[in-house]
């Protein structure tokens, strides 16, 4: 850890106060888990949230690396920040998350004004980080450190469906991802530990719980322990029977699963499970064998469809989501298509797709065959336009059918629409009815039929 003395202030204020708190997330789920939790040990030692960015006595950006236009975005924001501090020298400014941890002690000589920049393994550690800044100094917490159980109180977003992180970091080696050098290696927590933390949501009448690990199905890899039969305990798969129990709890899903570490056994929990939702998040990335190979994935498309083959078999109705990387270093037109097929091919309910963009430190991104930015560009227009309509082909199974909704707010957009999720994680608009009769509260499940489609959202009519 880097720690120094800010030798060009004139003054220093020896008892420090808190005040308002703002934070921006970038990034994936894990991101935004990691930025409740920031929340809640702010609010634990006595700031409050602000209502505006601007008007916040500290500003915490938790950022994403995947991508460079994710980098830039924060940069803009950091630039308008660090002219603000020159007119109010009190402000604390924050970057966390993995632009810190890949840029580290730098990133405070690009940004001077920055007061702590600090990686995903210390999220845990920002009460005694602000410590150190009240002492006058900037610091760089970006070494690898283990994560002690968490501790923290979270503040979340939510009320009703919470964030459970089951594994950090990861060992996958993707010749184009950069997650693994910037958020370390797998470390699972004990299953005891996340059961505790279920059962402290449930006791807050949450109803939904999602499992979150950057490759969920390596949790328990580095736990110890070996059943009778020589096979490894302490998998995904013995968690969500070891934490179905949990009462109030009433739905459970994970994310992000791997390919190579998807198991039949898996699959067979999640049928027997009642609380596991149907809906399934497996990246396949590409639709070609050579490009996946190329991208050091560990599986071929062969074995991906039979994953998605067994999946249908048992739960034929499961949502199938998916990440895929158009553009790749090398990637033929022909490549392309075969990717453009796999969607077609399988009907994903919904597709999360990125032209490829060259990230520090990763193999490829010194590959001498990058494509052309105006390629990344018709390729991803392309694969977009696919996948808005297959997934609106998708959803055609949901019309007129009856949907149980879990109901987690208003429409934002339109007061009189309560919003809420499909246990298939389909995002649905129900009108509420002009009668006193129908009352309602967060968290309740409502029998919806689905009157109307769209690629991404549906809207029904409660059902009695």
């Amino acid at each position: 850890m880097l720690t120094k003395t800010k030798k060009d202030e004139k003054t220093f204020q020896e008892d420090s106060t808190t005040g308002r708190y703002w934070i921006t997330t970038f990034g994936c789920q894990m991101n935004k888990a990691d930025s409740e939790r920031m929340a809640g040990t702010l609010e634990k030692m006595g700031y409050i949230r602000a209502n505006d960015e601007l008007n916040a006595d500290l500003v915490l950006y938790n950022t994403c690396t995947i991508r460079d236009n994710a980098e830039q975005k924060v940069y803009s924001f950091l630039g308008r920040q660090a002219k603000r501090k020159h007119k109010t020298p009190n402000l604390k400014l924050i970057v966390a998350g993995c632009l810190a941890q890949q840029e580290g002690e730098s990133l405070l000589r690009r940004v001077p004004e920055l007061d702590l920049v600090m990686g995903p393994q210390h999220v845990n550690n920002l009460e005694n980080l602000l410590g150190k800044v009240d002492l006058g100094n900037q610091v760089a917490a970006t070494e690898e450190t283990f994560i002690s159980e968490d501790i923290t109180s979270a503040r979340r977003e939510s009320s009703i469906c919470g964030w459970i992180n089951i594994i950090y970091g990861c060992n996958e080696r993707c010749s184009y991802c950069v997650v693994p050098s910037v958020r370390g290696k797998e470390q699972s927590r004990y299953p005891n530990a996340i059961k505790s933390e279920i059962q402290k949501l449930a006791h807050d009448n949450f109803k939904e719980i999602t499992l979150l690990g950057q490759n969920i199905d390596a949790y328990g890899r580095d736990l110890p322990g070996t059943t009778k039969e020589g096979r490894k305990e302490n998998t995904l798969t013995d968690l969500l029977y070891y934490i179905h129990d949990v009462e109030g709890i009433r739905r459970i899903r994970f994310a992000t699963s791997h390919p190579r570490y998807f198991s039949k056994r898996l699959i067979q929990a999640c049928y027997e499970l009642d609380k596991v939702c149907e809906h399934f998040h497996i990246p396949f990335q590409s639709g070609n064998n050579e490009i996946l190979k190329l991208m050091a994935r560990g599986y071929t498309i062969e074995k991906y469809k039979r994953i998605i083959e067994n999946i249908r078999l048992l739960m034929p109705n499961a949502s199938i989501t998916a990440d895929a990387i158009v553009a790749f270093p090398g990637e033929s037109e022909k490549q392309f298509r075969d990717t453009l097929k796999l969607i077609s091919d399988i009907g994903f309910d919904q597709v999360m797709t990125a032209a490829y963009s060259p990230r520090p430190n990763t193999p490829a991104a010194i590959w001498q065959n990058q494509l052309s930015e105006k390629v990344k560009k018709e390729r991803l227009k392309e694969i977009n336009e696919l996948v808005e309509t297959t997934s609106k082909k998708r959803n055609k199974r949901y019309l007129d059918n009856i949907e149980s909704i879990l109901i987690e707010g208003l429409n934002p957009k339109n007061a009189s629409q309560i919003m809420g999720r499909t246990r298939t994680n389909r995002l649905t608009f129900v009108e509420i009815p002009n009668n006193s009769e129908f009352k309602f509260q967060l968290g309740d499940e409502i029998n919806v039929k689905i009157k109307e489609i769209r690629s991404f959202s549906l809207t029904g009519e409660l059902y009695k």
